[in-house]
């Protein structure tokens, strides 16, 4: 299935069905799973046999979903989570304990950010945040010798800031040590980060997988391409874990030994996992994905460049528009578009945007991006609404800053929603 191109891997990869077996990936909705003996069950416990037992666990759904996307993105292994959240917490706590380190770009999800600066620093991992466009000087100035992952995200969501992958990969590289990127925004229809020199990628398959804000989740995509055992720095991976009768992840796993580690571990004592018909729901997302991404690139490439030309606006950053400081990185990494949402400033700040934002009739105010509907949002008292004003300068967040996510809709419907609002302020 490598060998096809992503539109047709998104049809079809992760499940060949056989002779007499159904066309579309079965929905296997059970908590559990029949075995004829004892130990037989046993070997799976102490992961000496492949198979199934537990859904939080593993499932057969869930785990042909997976394999889709693991295609997608040309990784070695992959698994879902019940969340986005989850699986950036999942990538980053797989590597790390208390009294380690990760640097990350400030530019990153709101959501994400409070989870590394706040939720994860109780747990004793402390984050440094670094401008996505330091100098090189700067972001290797930002490592410690117990510094374990280095994190970004494609597209910062909703600064629209592109990471500068190799920038990135080389310093975390240099420091013997991978590269973590969220790729939600681009997704690997767009951008492929392991092409990049990125070791693990991310997602909130919530947003533009899914596409029809239907179902929420997220997915861990590893490469195999960091030799943990050469790192020298990571005994969860590399050294026996008492909690599975001293299973070497690295021995047992080869390639696999994160992801397999994360899901034998990490999914055993949280449990954020999807349910098997999520899974499904996902799926059937990911089967037109590429033909909405193209639409969405469009009508956000137009919108851009209305935006960027009406009187009542006082800023656009979208990256794909020539005058935007991300467009040399945008054509470098995501030649093919970009993504369907657009930041913009109306002028008279933050009243004038609440205003604009309450007229507009197609495109609907909720806590969402990247569906196939038209939706707006003011981050700044929203989604980000836990940073300080410090926090979100860093996050390149203003208090005028209005996200819109450009649906898959007619286009003219689209920019007369706009016009029509912009008249009533």
């Amino acid at each position: 299935m490598q060998d096809y191109q992503k539109g047709t891997q998104c049809i079809h990869a992760g499940y060949t069905p056989g002779n007499g077996e159904p066309r579309n990936i079965p929905i296997v909705q059970s908590t559990t799973f029949r075995y004829e003996s004892s130990q037989a069950m046993g070997a799976l416990f102490d992961l000496e046999a492949e198979g199934y037992f537990y859904t939080r666990l593993q499932n057969p759904t869930l785990d042909r979903v997976a394999a889709k996307i693991c295609a997608l993105e040309g990784g070695t292994a992959a698994m879902l989570t019940s969340s986005g959240q989850a699986a950036n917490f999942f990538a980053i706590f797989n590597l790390c304990s208390a009294g380690d380190h990760v640097v990350s770009s400030a530019a990153i999800y709101g959501g994400t950010f409070n989870l590394f600066a706040v939720t994860m620093k109780r747990m004793g991992i402390e984050f440094t945040f670094v401008d996505p466009d330091c100098t090189e000087e700067e972001l290797n100035a930002a490592f410690r010798p117990n510094t374990k992952a280095v994190f970004g995200e494609t597209i910062a969501n909703p600064a629209l800031i592109v990471l500068d992958f190799e920038k990135f990969a080389k310093a975390a590289h240099a420091h013997g040590v991978p590269l973590i990127v969220d790729n939600t925004f681009a997704t690997p229809v767009n951008c492929r980060p392991f092409q990049w020199g990125a070791d693990i990628v991310t997602h909130s398959t919530t947003k533009y997988m899914d596409g029809h804000a239907s179902v929420v989740g997220g997915c861990i995509v590893d490469s195999g391409n960091f030799d943990w055992e050469k790192a020298g720095r990571y005994p969860e991976l590399t050294e026996p874990d008492e909690s599975y009768h001293g299973v070497v992840y690295t021995k047992s796993f080869g390639r696999a030994a994160y992801i397999n580690k994360a899901r034998a571990q990490l999914m055993r004592d949280f449990g954020c996992t999807p349910q098997p018909i999520a899974a499904f729901m996902l799926n059937l997302g990911l089967e037109s994905l590429p033909v909405r991404i193209e639409r969405h690139c469009q009508n956000a490439q137009a919108v851009a460049e209305y935006l960027e030309k009406h009187p009542k606006v006082s800023w656009v950053n979208f990256p794909g528009l020539a005058s935007s400081p991300q467009h040399a990185l945008a054509q470098k990494y995501l030649p093919k578009g970009v993504c369907g949402v657009v930041s913009f400033g109306v002028r008279g700040g933050r009243e004038a945007a609440m205003k604009f934002m309450d007229s507009l009739r197609l495109a609907q105010i909720v806590v969402h991006v990247a569906d196939a509907r038209t939706s707006v949002l003011h981050p700044a008292s929203t989604t980000h609404r836990q940073l300080t004003d410090e926090q979100l300068v860093d996050a390149g967040i203003s208090a005028d800053l209005v996200r819109l996510s450009v649906g898959i809709e007619n286009i003219e419907d689209i920019l007369e929603d706009l016009e029509q609002a912009f008249k009533k302020i």
